[in-house]
């Protein structure tokens, strides 16, 4: 909408260069004419009423705040600046992407889990898909799968299987056992098979309780 503004001042101001009328979006308001500021002030004061009015005089500060960015600028900032997101609300093609780039942040698809929840039902599913390719051949990172289903039972409130199953994950790529994928990523790590890892995690949650027992 800020560029129509510019589009328009420009009609009016027909003196103005490129140049300074393209100056006009950054900071913006040089070449802006009173009106222009005005109507600018106006038109983000009624937002703000119409946020006061229908957020119950200021009841809206206990709910959740959302901030609008730009698909190529929030690419840049997953990689940048990843810890200041926790949630990111995006339509299906660049979630796509952008959901991609995020896994990248902690070692791939294979490592992010996905889910579809609805109001009163939920699927959880890997987020790379059934990658047919790979049936059989015992190689990939199954911990896409696996997390999947600890979102399912933290989903159910089963959280202590929940805690079970991360702690074994957990303890299993801290001992540096793992698949290919990661193997290429962490010095000195242990390259093992599919099978093999999941027995390692296993292990890992039978060590973990008999500890506690």
């Amino acid at each position: 909408e800020r560029e129509s503004w510019i589009v328009d001042n420009k009609d009016k101001n027909p003196n103005l260069t490129i140049e300074q009328n393209a100056n006009l979006i950054e900071p913006g308001l040089e070449f802006a004419t009173e009106e222009f500021r005005q109507a600018i002030y106006k038109e983000v004061k009624g937002v703000f009423d119409k946020i006061h009015r229908t957020h119950g005089k200021g009841a809206w500060k206990k709910k959740l705040m959302i901030n609008d960015r730009i698909a190529d600028s929030i690419f840049q900032q997953v990689v940048t600046r990843a810890d200041e997101y926790s949630v990111l609300a995006t339509p299906n093609l660049n979630g796509d992407y952008i959901s991609d780039a995020c896994a990248a942040q902690v070692g791939g698809l294979g490592i992010a889990p996905g889910a579809n929840v609805g109001d009163g039902y939920a699927i959880f599913e890997a987020t790379h898909g059934t990658a047919p390719k790979y049936a059989d051949k015992d190689v990939i990172n199954p911990g896409s799968v696996i997390l999947s289903g600890v979102m399912m039972f933290r989903f159910l409130g089963w959280t202590e299987a929940a805690d079970m199953i991360e702690h074994g994950l957990e303890c299993t790529i801290e001992q540096k056992k793992v698949t290919y994928d990661f193997e290429r990523l962490m010095e000195g790590a242990t390259k093992v098979k599919t099978s093999e890892f999941a027995d390692y995690i296993i292990q890992n949650m039978q060590a973990a309780v008999m500890t506690a027992v």
